[in-house]
């Protein structure tokens, strides 16, 4: 078939990556248009948009949906991974098979823009990828494969999203297999759930919960938004951090041992620091951190 991709972030990689090994025509990608980066804000393309470059593919990076009109038509089908774009009908009706989407979940769980950081979130175990046809509502098309994944218990997002993107690969030739062959999708059944964009406050740990969920939270918002608090005042990043042994420490309180940086929580529970960004520098051991702090006792984050 004859495809385009609309996509943005790195996760789609290696579904372009694989599509270019297949018998199908890679014909064109659509990624969001550039944007300020950094501290110096200068115009920065998006990591597809990068790839795209480095194997010539055609590439566009349209301000408006509509644009995409006089695009598209001659295309069989358009793949979407992290657009970052809801899409009107209009333009969802003009390749020959419409469009479909790769979404980093088991739908119908986890429908919207951070399925798995929600995922990581809440603790859960298993999730998965699905692909499925795009229609006007929220990740509520019809499916053509679904594939689980199993959580290692260490994860973060980076290391959840870049497992799901391996996957995406064998259900997107499944689906692709479907279309060729003329099979319909299947409507989404069972409890669904909602996945939001995580903003930058969400992303603020709070200690007066149980070390679990501070944990999970750790584990969900690192590296984005990133997982944060303050330290004297400064935003200071936990990107790393592990259950301890309950621990008599205050909620939010710093305790340090020999090798081990600890803060209380709720219920007596503890969390131990793995590694840290402190304002202005570069992710850490929280060991090495602590030493640099030279905390004294009675200090607090929050």
């Amino acid at each position: 078939m004859r495809l385009g991709v609309a996509a943005t972030p790195e996760v789609a990689v290696p579904c372009l990556e694989w599509l270019l090994t297949t018998e199908h025509e890679l014909a064109l990608i659509i990624t969001q248009p550039d944007k300020p980066s950094g501290r110096g804000r200068a115009m920065k393309q998006s990591a597809v948009a990068d790839w795209a470059d480095q194997h010539k593919v055609k590439t566009v990076k349209p301000l408006n949906s509509l644009d995409l009109k006089g695009q598209i038509e001659d295309l069989d089908c358009v793949i979407t991974i992290g657009y970052g774009v809801l899409l009107p009908q209009a333009i969802l009706e003009l390749p020959k098979f419409g469009f479909i989407n790769l979404h980093f979940s088991l739908l119908p769980l986890y429908r919207g823009a951070a399925p798995a950081q929600r995922a990581l979130q809440n603790g859960d175990l298993i999730t998965g990828v699905t692909v499925f046809q795009l229609e006007k509502g929220m990740d509520t098309g019809p499916i053509y494969s679904q594939s689980s994944v199993d959580i290692d218990p260490s994860w973060r997002s980076s290391e959840l999203l870049a497992s799901l993107s391996q996957q995406g690969p064998i259900v997107l030739q499944e689906a692709l297999l479907k279309i060729s062959q003329g099979i319909s999708p299947v409507a989404q059944s069972g409890q669904s759930s909602l996945a939001p964009k995580i903003s930058k406050e969400e992303a603020r740990l709070d200690f007066s919960v149980h070390a679990k969920d501070v944990v999970n939270a750790v584990r969900a918002f690192t590296y984005e938004p990133g997982a944060w608090t303050l330290w004297k005042e400064e935003p200071f990043k936990i990107t790393s951090a592990v259950l301890a042994n309950n621990a008599d420490i205050p909620m939010g309180a710093v305790i340090t041992s020999e090798k081990s940086v600890y803060v209380g929580c709720a219920d007596q529970s503890a969390i131990e620091l793995v590694t840290v960004v402190p304002a202005g520098k570069k992710e850490m051991k929280a060991i090495d951190w602590a030493r640099g702090a030279r905390l004294v006792g009675g200090e607090f984050f929050g």
